[in-house]
């Protein structure tokens, strides 16, 4: 059944998006999509893997998913998409705190892998990360698109959709920067940091399924991009085009110029 205040469902290539008329109505319907689809995985197997992106986009799918009856956390293994480097353990914009105070502190996952961006080796701690992805494939990935069309922290200056590494180290462009000003994270541009710890574009795109929310009119151009642009890395959001299960989900804001 479609949600009462889904506005229209259209696709681009292999990409179906779903446009909503309001932000928390985008973020139930985005979160009844993944319960459903942790149910239908959890029949299948085990556990089920899933990477979450931690930013104020995902505000409302996450309250959702959290108020969700009867799925069972304890069988589900979570992942961050990204984290600053260098920020304090206790600093509330670092990624992982984001996603335990939203989400992880309330559902109690049966694990979390945490990047660590205070790891005195970065390059080290990539590479951890990336092993524990590798040790059997991603099931889902929750996803958002910045104002530059990044996916986690893949700035059109470093994304790569055929990167051999899982997970690296990438200096963060201006765009994105100010993005983190403008959504409240930080009050100016040079508290911002410069540099973070990410899952690379194949990484994402290596999960079953995709789940992309994006609200708000400051993301307007990315999704105009994602849509009706070319496929390439100065919008790293089109490589949801190719991919055979990935869904956007959309508030009529985000969805103004498509």
């Amino acid at each position: 059944m479609p949600h009462p205040e889904e506005v229209r469902v259209f696709k681009a290539d292999k990409l179906q998006a779903r446009v909503y008329a309001t932000r928390d109505a985008m973020g139930a319907a985005a979160a009844d999509a993944v319960v459903h689809r942790i149910e239908q995985l959890l029949a299948e197997k085990e556990q089920v893997r899933i990477v979450f992106a931690a930013a104020v986009s995902q505000n409302e799918f996450l309250a959702h998913l959290r108020q969700a009856e009867g799925v069972e956390w304890d069988r589900i293994e979570a992942f961050h998409m990204d984290e600053y480097v260098g920020l304090p353990d206790d600093a509330s914009q670092r990624f992982g705190n984001f996603l335990k105070e939203h989400l992880f502190d309330r559902v109690q996952p049966g694990h979390v892998e945490y990047i660590d961006g205070t790891a005195p080796d970065l390059k080290a701690e990539c590479a951890r990360y990336a092993a524990l992805l590798a040790e059997r494939p991603l099931d889902i990935v929750c996803a958002g698109i910045g104002e530059n069309g990044h996916m986690a922290f893949n700035d059109p200056h470093v994304a790569n959709f055929h990167d051999p590494e899982m997970v690296k180290v990438v200096a963060l462009d201006r765009t994105c920067r100010m993005q983190q000003v403008h959504d409240g994270a930080f009050a100016a541009l040079d508290q911002v940091p410069t540099h973070a710890l990410t899952l690379t574009m194949p990484a994402l795109m290596s999960a079953r399924w995709i789940y992309c929310m994006v609200p708000g009119a400051t993301k307007r151009e990315a999704v105009r991009e994602t849509i009706k642009g070319p496929i390439s890395t100065a919008c790293p959001a089109t490589a949801m085009r190719r991919h055979d299960h990935a869904i956007l989900y959309l508030d009529a804001e985000a969805a103004r110029d498509v």
